[in-house]
């Protein structure tokens, strides 16, 4: 039996790899993908959702823009890690379809709202559009069949030594999910930064033709992800801990996110051993589980592409 998903995120390198994964794991329905400005603006992570979608062979898929700038600040990019188009060096055919009408937020009270209870909302970006819907409508929190980001970190940060870049980039937003009432299982840089793709695994990737040579290798070229020697497939992560939760270990923990700090402003305070927990923090990965599931699933979607491909 497959979960349904939506995807809010920001493309992105990983971002790309986690849509990739979504619509090659047979446990994952992908039905929709909502965007946000974070690793670049909004008109290209929306852009770059189309794109990729549509070359992985989830065209289907509906594609709606959401937020182009913070709640209360300004807008802040990651072209330094991601690219100028954010996607690396990754080159894809532009989309041959437009973003559907409306605007993410009331596409996801809406999707979510008709169907309580089936429906796992995961964040891959800053939280803007997550927060405006559960402002707009707080029984969202309620009608989720399960809610999980990646973002945050109960360490220290990668885009300050206090703050991870998704949480840093509007804490105000990711404040309010916080504390929207809801059980926020949270995949950060604890685990997400021992998902690296080291040179053994991109070996694995030359054998997924298109896949590997046109989008996973060329984009993971030249991810500037300065955390680790080898870049670590963040955004992946989050739905691997959809399809499979057991890859993953979790500790209960309340959650609180700094928004005022010169020096901590995002930084995702995270406190074990309490019982007024608002998170399930991601503490423990089990790296080579992760990655015998991506790959398969990416050498699974490698020959649904090619077996769909003209000629």
């Amino acid at each position: 039996m497959s979960t349904t998903i939506l995807l809010d995120c920001d493309p992105g390198i990983d971002d790309a790899l986690a849509i990739a994964f979504a619509t090659g794991h047979p446990g994952i329905e992908l039905a929709g993908l909502t965007t946000v400005a974070g690793n670049v603006g909004v008109d290209k992570t929306t852009v770059n959702a189309l794109a990729v979608s549509e070359f992985v062979g989830a065209k289907a898929v509906p594609v709606t823009a959401g937020s182009a700038v913070p709640l209360l600040r300004t807008a802040r990019d990651a072209r330094d890690v991601h690219g100028d188009s954010g996607l690396g060096g990754a080159v894809l055919p532009p989309p041959s379809r437009e973003a559907g009408p409306g605007h993410a937020v009331d596409y996801l009270i809406e999707t979510i709202g008709a169907s309580p209870g089936e429906i796992t909302l995961v964040a891959t970006g800053p939280l803007t559009n997550i927060a405006l819907a559960v402002r707009r409508e707080p029984r969202l929190a309620g009608w989720v069949r399960d809610f999980v980001i990646m973002g945050g970190s109960a360490g220290r940060g990668n885009v300050t030594p206090a703050a991870e870049f998704n949480i840093w980039s509007d804490p105000e937003a990711a404040a309010i999910v916080f504390g929207a009432g809801w059980t926020v299982r949270m995949i950060g840089l604890d685990v997400t930064l021992q998902a690296l793709a080291t040179p053994p695994v991109r070996a694995r990737m030359r054998e997924f033709g298109a896949l590997g040579a046109d989008l996973l290798l060329p984009a993971l070229a030249q991810y500037r992800d300065s955390t680790a020697g080898d870049p670590a497939v963040h955004d992946v992560c989050a739905v691997v801990s959809v399809a499979e939760p057991s890859v993953f270990g979790y500790t209960p923990a309340l959650v609180e996110v700094e928004t005022t700090g010169r020096l901590t402003s995002g930084m995702t305070v995270t406190s074990f051993g309490v019982h007024t927990a608002n998170a399930s923090v991601a503490t423990q990965i089990d790296s080579e589980a992760f990655w015998d599931l991506v790959l398969n699933t990416y050498g699974e979607l490698s020959a649904t592409m090619a077996a769909l491909a003209p000629g």
